[in-house]
């Protein structure tokens, strides 16, 4: 605890706290925008290096129980009814890293935020996408490699993936599942990556893990309220937040 201490303080924390409880919350309601959420909020009150150390062991928790939370059989399962879309944008989000100063940011952040702002908007008034053969391998491996492509650049490639499977009108139950394995192996790659650019270590460590239980937390509820909720409630809740990840997107887009 006094090394926590040395890294913020007493008020800091709390506020870390509540950050941390509310991005468990919404991803434990729509299953994604922990990192959104708690990049934005931490960064408020600590460091960006230590915003970014610190939700590290949160999402690397929250993903592995999401993937998992109905047993390693039904995430099997998922994966293999989603493996064309998975598998795909996992090789583009590898390929892509590697071209990460050939595009600006800015421009790819802009790239994801204003169609999935314009989907979340026309969704909402009512439009719903016209896929006549359904969700062919063809479609998925498009949005597959749409969504590892920027993800592999500039670390966001939720929001395409989200609009993808709220579009062809995935259960909520799977929709979560499919989100927890996407998310879990990103998560799996960012511990390795700050783990070796130093941002994770001994010192960073230890506000991460305190993270944990607000995080564990707000999801444990997130997840009550998620079941108690029928797929229409559920679609509009998760376009609501992928609208709002969408504004964040253009927002850093334009005013970094």
């Amino acid at each position: 605890m006094d090394a926590l201490f040395t890294l913020v303080s007493p008020a800091t924390l709390a506020l870390a706290f509540a950050v941390a409880a509310l991005a468990g919350l919404v991803k434990g309601m729509v299953g994604f925008a922990m990192p959104m959420i708690m990049i934005s909020g931490l960064g408020s009150v600590v460091s960006p290096e230590l915003a970014l150390a610190g939700l590290i062991l949160p999402t690397v928790a929250t993903n592995a129980l999401q993937a998992f939370g109905e047993g390693p059989r039904a995430a099997w399962d998922t994966v293999k009814r989603f493996k064309v879309l998975l598998v795909v944008a996992f090789i583009m989000l590898v390929l892509s890293a590697q071209l990460v100063r050939v595009l600006p940011v800015q421009v790819l952040l802009a790239m994801i935020g204003g169609p999935v702002f314009v989907f979340c908007l026309m969704q909402l008034a009512g439009w719903r996408p016209n896929l006549p053969n359904g969700a062919t391998p063809r479609i998925e491996a498009t949005v597959g490699a749409i969504a590892g492509f920027i993800g592999g650049m500039s670390g966001v490639w939720g929001p395409p993936f989200v609009a993808y499977l709220t579009a062809i009108g995935t259960e909520k139950r799977d929709q979560i599942r499919v989100q927890g394995v996407a998310y879990g192996l990103g998560a799996i790659s960012l511990v390795a990556a700050h783990t070796v650019s130093g941002v994770f270590n001994a010192q960073t460590a230890p506000f991460s893990a305190a993270l944990l239980v607000p995080a564990m937390g707000g999801m444990w509820l997130g997840r009550r309220i998620h079941d108690r909720i029928d797929q229409a409630m559920f679609r509009k809740l998760t376009l609501i937040v992928l609208l709002v990840a969408a504004l964040n997107l253009l927002r850093r887009a334009f005013f970094g």
